[in-house]
């Protein structure tokens, strides 16, 4: 059943077509106008990361750092360490791929109030091969002391993120990725970073999905409807995990599929493993990307190939009377 306190998109079937990057930018101008401490750095992708949106309305705010990721990121730290919110934005496969080591260092061990935005992350750079295609981010990111993870659904959630961002103080890592998908949260729906949202509640089987791959798991709850009582939740912030909410879910079905735009190893599919290994084991299912890189092609086709849509949740979920 639909978890009504969400206020999701009532048809999902037919939800509109929109960009996580379109939310992001339109999110840090309003967390620009709301906070004058809040700045831009980017690394020469100005408007493949909607920051040209920041740069219009805060061209003093605004700093285009050219093809330096590294030098980026510890100038951002600089920033921080003066008092500033700065949001550093470039592809996921450069930022953090590139300055995971300044990111390390200069950022979170020094806690460091900076927001690192990684876009076009998982097939989001489809048809720019495989080497641009991030699979490894929220693996690279988890690891580190100090830094908050999160993974928006969609637009609406892209948005409301940076703003909660601004006003959380420490680092964070936002993973997106390029292509409009469809929109599964509204206005309405509330956002807290570190609290998973139960948007569809069940008895069956519990589904914990973040980015992208909500909208493919809910989709497959609604179809299973008559098969199978699925739980749905979006994990939005990977880092801290909302333990309890994992752990209750898991308790009441004690059957877990994960599913994300990401590898299987160290995404969201590792860290519920974890957690449950440890505080109550169950069996684990998870659809992502499974220890390979990508390769050049339409983002829908990648998903396809590759074993992230509806119906790779639909496999996992008819078969957990075989658990």
């Amino acid at each position: 059943m639909i978890n009504k306190e969400m206020f999701l998109i009532e048809d999902l079937k037919n939800s509109p077509m929109m960009a996580m990057r379109d939310g992001y930018g339109e999110g840090v101008v309003e967390a620009g106008k709301r906070n004058g401490m809040v700045v831009v750095l980017v690394a020469d992708l100005t408007e493949s990361t909607r920051t040209d949106l920041f740069k219009t309305e805060f061209p003093e705010r605004f700093f285009e750092m050219g093809i330096s990721e590294q030098n980026m990121m510890g100038v951002a730290a600089g920033m921080a360490a003066c008092g500033k919110i700065p949001f550093v934005n470039s592809f996921a496969c450069f930022n953090p791929g590139r300055n995971w080591e300044q990111m390390r260092l200069s950022v979170c061990l020094s806690g460091n109030n900076v927001k690192v935005i990684g876009g076009h992350a998982g097939f989001g750079n489809g048809t720019d091969g495989g080497n641009q295609q991030m699979f490894e981010d929220i693996a690279l990111t988890r690891v580190l002391p100090h830094l908050t993870v999160v993974v928006p659904a969609d637009y609406e959630q892209a948005k409301k993120m940076v703003l909660a961002m601004a006003d959380f103080f420490g680092p964070v890592y936002m993973r997106m990725t390029k292509p409009k998908r469809p929109t599964v949260t509204t206005v309405g729906t509330p956002l807290t970073i570190g609290r998973a949202q139960v948007l569809r509640s069940g008895k069956d089987v519990s589904v914990f999905a973040c980015g992208v791959m909500v909208y493919e798991a809910l989709v497959a709850a609604e179809e299973l409807a008559n098969e199978i009582d699925v739980e749905v939740i979006n994990v939005h912030t990977i880092k801290p995990l909302d333990k309890e909410t994992i752990i209750a879910s898991a308790r009441k079905t004690k059957k877990v599929v994960t599913a994300e735009e990401h590898s299987i190893i160290g995404g969201l599919g590792g860290a519920i493993a974890e957690l449950l290994a440890e505080e109550y084991p169950v069996r684990v299912k998870r659809v992502g990307m499974r220890d390979k890189f990508g390769e050049t092609g339409e983002p829908d086709e990648l998903l396809v190939k590759y074993g992230m849509t509806k119906e790779a949740i639909i496999g996992k979920l008819r078969n957990w009377y075989e658990w």
